[in-house]
């Protein structure tokens, strides 16, 4: 197969295609099997390394510097925020916890309303998420939740708050609990053992330790090459090679941090200068509990249980909404996470065995006081993301955390802890509520983060309000797509892995048939 290692390469390469993918997530994956099927030849460029279930150690020390960006530590300008996004092969698909949701009907009516997306309903996405469920065997998860989630099941219920069994795209899943590190059995249907494979078997072209530097345009407006760089072994410095990439067509699906900052750095038509604006997080806060049971919480399939009740308690466009969700609590991530230091902090990870965790995925974009962050370029022109958190947002967090208490309580809970800096753990409900209410709500007191970046090339029908179009063509470069997370014009409201898988399905699909 064409799979090379940049880091091994002595001198400059050049490659001639039909089409250069830029990244190997969702996006990448999804539209370099449908583009390679069609006869098309087809070259992906990852940044990271490739890796495979032999390299899959379940060794957070190991897996965060090779398989994530900026080793698991990716933050915001402000720092306020730290965001958890894949490099390697398969992108965030390698690492993630494999919850599975399609586009809620409410995001997909605000967008019709909104940017004028009138083919994004249900019924003309459905046969397209339809396909990818059935090819990444995405279906609920049929075992029972480990003793982390349960805690949010039986808290729910007791409160009669409904809640549901996550749809996870999994295959003989051994249910380990360590996906955030790579699946060892390959039971994950990421694109690295799925779409990936199956585009290598039919000629494509895989260039890893490759980052994307630059989009080369004629006179006429047209991108004529890619312009790469080879990565050192450690994938953190680049090497004197340089790699040129020729295509008929260029996609670009290196995320939405990624995806806007190569725009940025190729400095392409933007006439309303709208790339890298609107990019979402769903920010996400935290709440942990101390459970008079052993839970494990690093044990067992990531995320089972979710609640989207308080995300459409009010209407899209009022005060913000929130999905419940349970993340894993592993050492390493779990420890620079907590709040507290010194014989705090010593405290609460000699008790992780009995923490629990529920987390609330802010549901940005929807409102004015909550249009996301942008995308800049810093000096070594690396990509950061400026998101600045507005008391709009705040509100939400607060009733988040105020929820999440409740919910963990009601669970059998003997404390719950805030993840606030002027938090300390609390016995009851009423002193819980009494300390969540008074809290100052500010960046680095308040514990936020993220798995979910989307935005910065926003697709709608008008140019002046967006980057692409619906079918995730440039509006000002005729043979430029963007086939990744950044071309949601809000955030999704759900985990955003299988909107991409959908909505790129039909796209790449289309794009396939004017090209071949």
């Amino acid at each position: 197969m064409n799979i090379y290692d940049a880091s091994h390469f002595d001198s400059d390469k050049t490659f001639d295609v039909d089409v250069a993918i830029v990244g190997t997530g969702a996006g990448g994956g999804t539209s370099a099997e449908i583009l390679s099927h069609a006869g098309l030849r087809v070259l992906m460029v990852e940044e990271g390394p490739y890796w495979t279930a032999a390299d899959f150690k379940m060794l957070e020390s190991r897996s965060y510097p090779n398989l994530y960006q900026e080793s698991a530590a990716r933050k915001t300008k402000d720092k306020g925020i730290n965001i958890l996004q894949g490099r390697a092969v398969g992108g965030s698909t390698t690492v993630n916890w494999t919850s599975s949701f399609r586009t809620p009907s409410a995001t997909l009516a605000y967008w019709r309303d909104r940017f004028a997306l009138q083919d994004f309903t249900d019924e003309h996405l459905a046969p397209w998420f339809a396909k990818m469920e059935k090819r990444l065997s995405i279906m609920p998860w049929a075992e029972p939740p480990n003793a982390n989630n349960d805690v949010l099941r039986r808290g729910a219920a007791a409160l009669n708050i409904p809640a549901a069994v996550i749809p996870r795209n999994v295959k003989g899943c051994w249910n380990l609990g360590y996906c955030g590190m790579g699946c060892p059995k390959n039971a994950k249907q990421s694109m690295l053992v799925t779409t990936i494979p199956s585009a290598l078997e039919r000629g494509a072209t895989l260039l890893s330790r490759t980052r994307a530097q630059r989009l080369v345009a004629d006179t006429n407006g047209r991108v004529v090459s890619l312009e790469c760089v080879a990565m050192d072994s450690q994938g953190i410095r680049a090497t004197a090679h340089r790699i040129t990439i020729r295509a008929r067509h260029f996609v670009l699906a290196g995320g939405a941090i990624g995806s806007p900052g190569l725009l940025l750095r190729s400095d392409l038509p933007d006439p309303y200068r709208l790339v890298g604006k609107r990019t979402f997080l769903h920010p996400t806060v935290i709440s942990a509990a101390t459970m008079p049971e052993v839970v494990d919480p690093f044990s067992g399939a990531p995320q089972s249980i979710y609640s989207d009740h308080f995300l459409y308690v009010d209407p899209i466009d009022g005060p913000i909404g929130y999905k419940l969700e349970v993340p894993p609590l592993h050492p390493v991530l779990t420890s620079t996470t907590m709040t507290g230091y010194g014989l705090q902090s010593a405290r609460a990870m000699e008790n992780l065995r009995y923490t629990s965790a529920i987390i609330a995925l802010l549901r940005d974009g929807f409102h004015e006081q909550s249009s996301g962050g942008t995308v800049e370029l810093k000096n070594d022109g690396t990509p950061v993301l400026d998101y600045p958190i507005t008391e709009y947002v705040w509100d939400g967090a607060r009733r988040a955390l105020q929820t999440m208490a409740q919910i963990q309580f009601a669970a059998g809970a003997k404390s719950v802890l805030p993840l606030h800096e002027n938090a300390t753990p609390y016995t009851s409900l009423e002193a819980a509520r009494a300390a969540i209410a008074g809290f100052p709500m500010e960046v680095l007191r308040t514990r936020v983060a993220s798995a979910h970046v989307m935005g910065g090339c926003g697709m709608g029908s008008a140019p002046k309000t967006s980057v692409i179009d619906g079918d995730g063509s440039h509006h000002h470069v005729e043979n430029l797509s963007v086939f990744d997370g950044s071309m949601f014009p809000t955030s999704i409201g759900a985990n955003p892995q299988l909107s991409i898988y959908g909505i790129v399905a039909r796209n790449a699909t289309l794009l396939s048939q004017r090209l071949a």
